[in-house]
């Protein structure tokens, strides 16, 4: 498996507040949305359940200590199990959140697909902090919308 944690995040690494995402830029969301089609993404609870609905084409795993009753989603209740599953599968899987998740996931990422958006905003959940010198560092666009510079950057180890 190859795991690709994938998220938005301010400039002080802000990701969301109640539950919801602060940012939302039209050319990020379609970013998203591209990236992960056709791939597996794993998110937490909390995550799956503030989605409209489930993300189209996506198989989608959930990791949870309860005993949500989901239907058409794979369900795990630790990250060590859901590591131990997909292991040796040969496969790209999307981490996409929340921000227990990505804490959680980080040391197993082979990359990070941060769109960095030059922005503060007040938030109650943040990326976690990861050190960009064990990484390499590659721009893939930056463009300006609605007046906030956004980077879209792939951290690989």
């Amino acid at each position: 498996m190859k795991l690709v944690l994938i998220a938005a995040i301010g400039k002080n690494r802000e990701l969301g507040k109640d539950n919801d995402l602060i940012w939302h830029f039209k050319k990020d969301m379609r970013f998203f949305r591209q990236t992960t089609t056709g791939h597996t993404v794993v998110m937490g609870r909390k995550t799956f359940d503030s989605l409209p609905h489930k993300l189209p084409n996506r198989h989608h795993v959930i990791i949870s200590r309860g005993n949500p009753d989901y239907e058409d989603v794979e369900l795990f209740h630790s990250i060590e199990d859901f590591l131990k599953a997909y292991q040796d599968k040969d496969e790209t899987v999307y981490g996409i959140g929340g921000a227990q998740i990505y804490a959680q996931l980080l040391p197993y990422a082979d990359e990070l697909l941060l769109t960095e958006i030059d922005a503060a905003a007040e938030a109650d959940v943040y990326f976690p902090a990861f050190d960009k010198e064990k990484y390499t560092e590659t721009v893939l666009d930056v463009q300006e919308e609605d007046g906030i510079r956004v980077r879209w950057v792939s951290y690989t180890k």
